[in-house]
């Protein structure tokens, strides 16, 4: 006699994890945004629009007064928009959220209180270990927010940056081509007048926007990097056919003997590959320009050295070199409209969702930005670097 067959599937009958629901409450933030004490930092966190929206929510922004000046963004703006003004430096590190363009440094994480919220960047390359045992110390839960992904698992922060950074690169090579030392050559091209030849090294969002900036302007432009889908996926972002080529030494040393400037946005893991040697570069035209976007990661050119905003080039084997490490800060308001449109959803979020705690739950992207948790480190790549014990953050919150 045949058995009644079940209404559960065999699945469906072995036991199954309880799920409990976590609860979303909106919460209240209070945000506090200094000044940056950093001599070539211009940039701010939140534009005047961002704070007007986050104080429809029923939010506080307290701003350190003069915060927004270098940007273009006034006090008056910023009070208008529903912020607080403050000079005292210690009552804005006082708030529970702190929100930085650069990392603090050690005698700001002493004005910030025990178990306090920060996002800034990280700038793993220019840290040491006590900023991370100061951080622990006071037992504060950090946000690095170039680590932060999208929902595609993209990078917002680098992205957008990295854009500002591209188009720069092009604009600065005209300005300095055009300057006393330069070699009067000008974009543009004008009839009868061979263009600019430009070599962009590397295919990435900074590479792309040079490319677009360049070819807008009428140059020559020749791209090399060792990945083909990047080099693919270039070509069909720019609409159109343009040199490429994968970085081998012959090709490369054959476009920079032609080239007028020469843009490198290649970024290593640990640090930027060197990818032009001296010998290479004491063969370019005498008064070439040389953009190394990748200075901030040790610079794909041999001879390149960091040099800053106020003293921003210099010559070494007749080629001018421009390595700036922070090229989005010499336009302070255009890269703060861009870091203000990324943080704004975020922190809008985070009200929505009762809090840091929550929204770390629930975003997965966001929990990549995270590297400290009350306290406690929870990278993986800052643990090895610095030799420190860290926890996986899986394990802290759930």
């Amino acid at each position: 006699m045949n058995q009644p067959s079940s209404p559960f599937s065999k699945q469906q009958l072995l036991p199954q994890e309880e799920k409990l629901e976590v609860l979303k409450q909106k919460g209240e933030l209070f945000i506090g945004m200094p000044r940056e004490g950093q001599l070539q930092e211009r940039r701010i966190c939140l534009t005047p629009d961002a704070v007007n929206a986050l104080s429809a929510q029923g939010h506080k922004v307290l701003i350190e007064a003069g915060a927004g000046e270098n940007a273009s963004f006034t006090d008056l703006e910023y009070s208008k928009a529903g912020a607080s003004i403050t000079r005292d430096t210690k009552k804005v590190f006082g708030c529970p959220i702190i929100l930085k363009v650069e990392p603090p440094t050690l005698a700001e994480i002493e004005m910030i209180n025990p178990q306090s919220i920060l996002i800034s960047a990280l700038q793993i390359k220019m840290q040491h270990k006590a900023f991370f045992e100061s951080l622990a110390k006071k037992r504060i839960t950090a946000i690095a927010f170039e680590y932060i992904r999208d929902e595609e698992g993209k990078y917002p922060a680098v992205r957008a940056l990295s854009e500002i950074a591209g188009i720069s690169s092009v604009l600065i090579a005209a300005e300095i081509m055009a300057a006393k030392e330069g070699n009067g050559l000008m974009f543009g091209n004008i009839s009868g007048v061979p263009p600019v030849e430009v070599v962009i090294l590397g295919a990435g969002t900074a590479g792309e926007f040079a490319a677009r900036s360049a070819l807008g302007l009428g140059a020559n432009v020749k791209v090399f990097d060792n990945s083909l889908t990047k080099l693919r996926n270039i070509q069909r972002n720019l609409n159109q056919t343009l040199y490429t080529s994968t970085l081998q030494p012959k090709n490369l040393l054959k476009s920079l003997k032609r080239c007028d400037v020469a843009i490198a946005a290649v970024r290593g893991k640990d640090r930027a590959p060197v990818l032009v040697s001296q010998t290479m570069v004491e063969q370019m035209k005498k008064g070439a320009v040389v953009i190394d976007v990748s200075i901030d990661m040790g610079g794909c050119f041999e001879t390149s050295e960091v040099t800053t905003h106020d003293k921003p080039t210099y010559e070494r084997c007749g080629v001018i070199h421009y390595a700036v490490p922070n090229i989005p800060a010499r336009y302070p308001k255009t890269s703060s409209i861009s870091i203000s449109n990324m943080f704004t959803p975020y922190l809008m979020q985070l009200g929505e969702d009762g809090g840091l705690e929550n929204s770390l739950r629930f975003d997965k992207g966001l929990r990549n930005g995270l590297y400290m948790y009350h306290g406690i480190l929870t990278n993986r790549t800052v643990g090895e670097w610095f030799g420190m014990n860290f926890s996986d953050i899986n394990f802290l919150i759930f």
